[in-house]
């Protein structure tokens, strides 16, 4: 068990590094293949490797799929950084996909983004299981998004059926356009209803505004979303993919004048860590410094789920309640019973009380410091430690 956590311990935030690179790998193909396409369709400059085979069609066909492959993997990094299986396996089929368009692309500035995909694709692979969480939509992000799919299938499907009423559809892909420029109003007027054609107005009308209800719906369900992690920042929560990426990191539980000192001495070290809280101005305070903190009494299981207890390098105990804090390490303990735990007893006789409970190894402030300042005064002891403190002091 020592071994385990001694393991644990030599290597700090490597599995959380490796998932951050697969992520920023991710949204860098994103970006890259939508530059390298606005590119390409600017220049028209071709002398890749299969140049002389590929088609001009499938050139340019290749570098306009190539920006919306970008765009889409920009959505599939945003679900890596949430941590959903589902980002995965979309980015696992798109870094292929956007390799595949670079090489069509039959250009030089599509050498970085085959070069970039075909590295990102391993990285991915050993970040697998990082990636588990389900897709968890609400009831209106599933309402909006069908009623999306819902409008733009009808305005095709009945476009196709009244082409005779139109000018401009003559197939399936064109009503698809007519329906897609009528819900999000552009509206370029190059597809119209016929002249004197009641159904066609009244098709175009009832697209119109289904179109507008829908696009309105979705817009609500994804800025919902983000307003509540604005909220959620202010009030002091993490978002469930700040949580997602807690690996190997420190917990701190609880908050007090004992904690004060070791959040700043962890803020400084640069060590990943969090803490949980049931103060709600102190949570405030910290998620203002951009310190990761979850809103919770820090004695009760679920936040400590939250906070990724089981990945936890170490964690640490120290408020001003020694009875809050022995239920705390109860709790701790229980669920990570192999991570060592740290604690401060405000009162000297409470020691072998939170050693009882579970930690690891139990400090007491007034002793250690009564001791340090004897040392101190007797000269006996001129440790870099008594100076730091004396300094803070």
């Amino acid at each position: 068990m020592a071994d385990d956590r001694s393991l644990r311990a030599r290597l700090p935030g490597r599995r959380v590094s490796v998932t951050r690179t697969a992520v920023a790998l991710a949204l860098l193909v994103a970006l890259l293949s939508v530059a390298t396409a606005i590119v390409n369709i600017g220049t028209n400059d071709v002398g890749g490797p299969l140049a002389e085979y590929v088609p001009e069609a499938v050139q340019s066909a290749a570098a306009f799929t190539g920006a919306l492959t970008g765009f889409m993997m920009v959505g599939s990094a945003l679900a890596l950084r949430r941590g959903l299986r589902a980002g995965w396996w979309a980015t696992l089929f798109l870094l292929p996909l956007t390799a595949a368009q670079g090489l069509l692309q039959s250009s030089p500035y599509s050498y970085p983004l085959v070069a970039l995909s075909l590295i990102a694709v391993p990285v991915l692979l050993l970040t697998r299981k990082r990636f588990d969480e389900p897709v968890s939509l609400t009831t209106t992000q599933l309402a909006a998004g069908a009623a999306l799919l819902g409008v733009q299938l009808y305005g095709t499907v009945g476009g196709y059926a009244l082409r005779d009423h139109f000018e401009g559809i003559d197939t399936i892909l064109d009503a698809f356009y007519f329906t897609l420029i009528t819900s999000s109003t552009v509206g370029y007027g190059d597809v119209t209803p016929a002249p004197g054609s009641t159904e066609g107005m009244l098709f175009t009308m009832s697209v119109l505004v289904l179109g507008v209800a829908s696009f309105g719906i979705a817009i609500g369900a994804l800025v919902g979303p983000a307003i509540q992690a604005r909220i959620s920042k202010t009030l002091g929560k993490m978002t469930d993919s700040q949580l997602q990426l807690l690996d190997e990191h420190l917990l701190v539980l609880g908050y007090g004048e004992l904690t004060e000192p070791i959040v700043d001495e962890l803020a400084d070290s640069g060590r990943e860590f969090a803490v949980v809280t049931s103060d709600r101005e102190a949570a405030s305070a910290l998620s203002e410094r951009g310190i990761a903190v979850i809103t919770a009494d820090p004695s009760d299981e679920e936040p400590l789920h939250r906070a990724k207890i089981d990945r936890a390098a170490a964690i640490l105990v120290a408020t001003n309640d020694d009875a809050q804090d022995a239920l705390t390490i109860l709790t701790a303990r229980q669920l990570a019973p192999d991570t060592r735990i740290a604690a401060a007893a405000t009162e000297r006789e409470n020691t072998k009380k939170l050693d009882r409970a579970g930690a690891d190894a139990v400090i007491s402030p007034a002793l250690l410091g009564g001791h340090l300042l004897v040392r101190s005064a007797l000269g006996s002891d001129e440790t870099e430690l008594i100076d730091r403190i004396l300094e803070s002091e």
